[in-house]
């Protein structure tokens, strides 16, 4: 009787889990196409004046790949580079000077902001001092990228055309994360993945529309939206900054367009697991508002949602119950179909798709991890800075 209604529960859960796959695939805003590619634009009769902002702390092992793709940008008007060597002890800035002599190309200054005060996140503290250089070249447009994005030369043109034609304030790009190693290959498009399903691509672009996102390492800004939406300052303890950066321009009224990207790649490595881990866990718990029953909330909607599916499939097999390894097996084959163009865009093996529970997993676990390290007082991390909890206000940005 026991084992009975042991499988029973398994079956409704099963039942459950499949229904909200199919909300997810017909009703989150095609959260798993990745056809959001920049849209088709036009060449402004005048190129508008850009200053690209770079924080940069410890970031020498990348530069060589991602700094010279910047000062090479083909671009028909006027642009300059402006890197923040934020407390660097690895020789950041003498290299990036470095690099700028021997390449040519946009002009580069660098400069350093010195410690943050309190309130404010580092990364967020260089953005700001770079942004106040480059509104002293009263640009129409700030181009926010992070040390570690290499750009194709017609990056910046593209993304310029684009919100002009578009006439958008905001317009981001997700970067193509490096995906080569084990590890790699299954956390990083799965990271991707989830990002979509919370913030999904179509929805933001939408006049009016409450979904509002970017991703930190590339955002085109005009320069009068910032002012606006007063951007660093009214973002300056927040950890997730590109999220809460969107949301302070789409709240000032301005418009937004988020997408996957073409020619944005990031180069930093992450090889393994703990390296991917901290990425994760530094960011997860400020993702939830640092809230217990959000957490909670996160948890069960992971197992119910990822988990489920392979269990209720397994029960099912074990225990002769063809409903339940129906109702499973027909929520993992959702779950995984709506994987696999991600593992397209990502050029990945489409085996990988049917483990995504295993990485659900492993998300679920950096998350508990950092709501355990942000209890241990230890906070949100960039750089060797920890951060203690911002209030909630300066995270909603």
């Amino acid at each position: 009787m026991g084992q009975t209604a042991d499988v029973s529960a398994v079956v409704w859960s099963a039942a459950v889990s499949l229904a909200a796959w199919l909300w997810l695939l017909l009703f989150q805003g095609w959260f798993w196409r990745t056809d959001v590619r920049l849209p088709a634009a036009r060449d402004p009769e005048a190129w508008p004046d850009v200053c690209v902002v770079v924080p940069a702390r410890d970031e020498a092992a990348v530069l060589p790949a991602s700094l010279p793709s910047l000062l090479a940008q083909d671009y028909p008007g006027r642009a300059e580079v402006v890197l923040v060597d934020d407390g660097s002890t690895d020789g950041t800035g003498d290299l990036a000077r470095e690099l700028a002599r021997r390449q040519g190309g946009l002009p580069l200054s660098v400069v350093s902001p010195g410690e943050p005060p309190a309130g404010w996140t580092g990364k967020l503290w260089a953005v700001r001092h770079g942004m106040e250089l480059a509104r002293a070249r009263d640009p129409e447009y700030l181009l926010l990228t992070d040390a570690d994005i290499a750009h194709a030369p017609d990056s910046l043109r593209r993304l310029v055309a684009a919100a002009r034609t578009g006439g958008f304030d905001l317009v981001s790009q997700m970067a193509r994360l490096r995906v080569e190693s084990l590890w790699e290959r299954l956390v990083v498009p799965a990271f991707v993945y989830f990002f979509a399903q919370l913030y999904p691509f179509r929805r933001i672009s939408r006049p009016g529309s409450r979904t509002a996102a970017a991703a930190g390492g590339c955002v085109l800004l005009r320069a009068d939206a910032a002012a606006r939406a007063r951007i660093p300052d009214a973002v300056r303890q927040a950890v997730i900054d590109d999220v809460a950066v969107a949301r302070a321009v789409g709240r000032s009224g301005g418009r937004i367009w988020l997408g996957l990207a073409d020619g944005v790649d990031s180069v930093r490595p992450y090889p393994r697991l703990r390296d991917l881990w901290r990425m994760v866990s530094r960011s997860a718990y400020a993702q939830l508002r640092h809230s217990p029953l959000l957490l909670a909330g996160t948890v069960a909607g992971l197992t119910l949602v990822y988990l489920v599916p392979p269990v209720a499939v397994a029960v099912g097999v074990a225990a002769g119950s063809v409903p339940c390894a129906l109702l499973g097996g027909a929520a993992w084959l959702v779950m995984a179909g709506t994987y696999v163009p991600m593992l397209r865009y990502y050029r990945q093996p489409l085996w990988l798709a049917p483990l995504l529970p295993v990485t659900a997993f492993l998300y679920l676990l950096m998350t508990v991890d950092s709501a355990v390290q942000h209890r241990r007082g230890r906070g949100a991390a960039w750089k060797g800075r920890t951060y203690a909890r911002p209030e909630t206000a300066a995270e909603e940005g």
